[in-house]
């Protein structure tokens, strides 16, 4: 289902183009009417009701706005443009910070975020026995390559320190800003700061605010995050943590796909060795799992399903090493 939001504001210039591109870059999210007159106003309030409005100062005083949950007033930023009272939205700013606020606000209205329910994406976790395999190198080309696909494909970063700043320039909210509601509105939250990387077309979550903000999150909590982050995509890719503990393990369980990376170095062999024979988990993920030997490592083919070899790629620049790994080296 989604969000039914009008728009509706005097200059018509304005109206057409905030409408036409939300209509053309977010209709998963927003089901859009447009006008720019009262009569036009008043007809369509007569005949639907909305989850959301933004309206202009001058008609926004003379609608009956009983059938609009969340009424928004378009501020542009001047005294005489600003009635007392209203809940405003800044007009003259990004359209995509125009979705995300409205989104965030519409996740704090519990009648419209618990109503919501958006499809489900695939979910793959990213997880290694071993550090310093290039786990999130794997992770992020995998995402590349889904968005390539044409799919629209979300990267949600869980390890203990966020490599998010390595990749993804840092603007916008923090992903903390939802760790506090994480019920059925946290779903048009995460949209709501969700950012899109221009270079790669990888959906994205600026890092916590501090270390504290993730570790403290209850397995339960991991759970209903990524639930909630896999809403209205195609693909959520989770990059999990070298450690092991509940939280892992219950993510590792959620996952459709685990993808378990590894390298040709002794100390990973030697992990990965003992992940195979004395834990029982290996056994669980078996079925679902495809083994990503990294950097050009050679590992048995039996061991997993599926195989997935990724060459070494000499770049100083992290960014440079999960594009070209992207080109191709994971089956889609």
């Amino acid at each position: 289902m989604r969000i039914q939001l009008l728009i509706a504001d005097s200059d018509r210039d304005y109206t057409e183009h905030l409408s036409q591109i939300l209509v053309e870059k977010y209709a998963d999210v927003f089901e859009v009417s447009a006008c720019s007159g009262a009569s036009q106003l008043a007809e369509l309030l007569s005949h639907h009701g909305y989850d959301a409005a933004l309206l202009g100062p001058s008609l926004a005083t003379e609608a009956d706005l009983s059938r609009v949950q969340l009424p928004l007033l378009l501020w542009d930023g001047t005294a005489s443009g600003h009635s007392g009272g209203w809940e405003v939205l800044r007009k003259y700013q990004r359209i995509s910070s125009i979705a995300g606020e409205v989104l965030e606000r519409c996740a704090e209205v519990t009648s419209i975020g618990s109503a919501l329910g958006g499809v489900k994406a695939h979910i793959t976790a990213v997880w290694s026995p071993a550090g310093g395999v290039g786990k999130t190198t794997a992770a992020l080309a995998y995402a590349a390559q889904q968005v390539s696909a044409g799919k629209r494909a979300v990267y949600l970063d869980l390890e203990p320190f966020s490599s998010v700043p390595a990749y993804f320039p840092e603007s916008g909210k923090s992903i903390s800003a939802v760790f506090e509601k994480l019920d059925e509105r946290a779903e048009l939250a995460l949209q709501g700061i969700r950012q899109e990387d221009a270079g790669s077309g990888i959906l994205f979550f600026r890092r916590p605010d501090n270390y504290e903000d993730i570790s403290l999150l209850t397995g339960e909590d991991m759970v209903r995050l990524v639930n909630a982050a896999a809403a209205d995509v195609d693909a959520l890719v989770v990059d999990l943590g070298t450690g092991y503990d509940q939280k892992t393990a219950a993510l590792l369980a959620l996952a459709n796909t685990v993808l378990l990376v590894v390298d040709g170095s002794k100390l990973c062999r030697t992990k990965w060795e003992q992940f195979q024979t004395q834990h029982e988990l290996y056994g669980k993920l078996r079925e679902k799992a495809v083994l990503v030997a990294n950097r050009g490592s050679r590992y048995d083919s039996s061991l997993a399903p599926s195989l997935a070899r990724l060459p070494l790629v000499k770049s100083e620049d992290p960014v440079v090493v999960y594009k070209t790994l992207s080109a191709g080296y994971f089956q889609a």
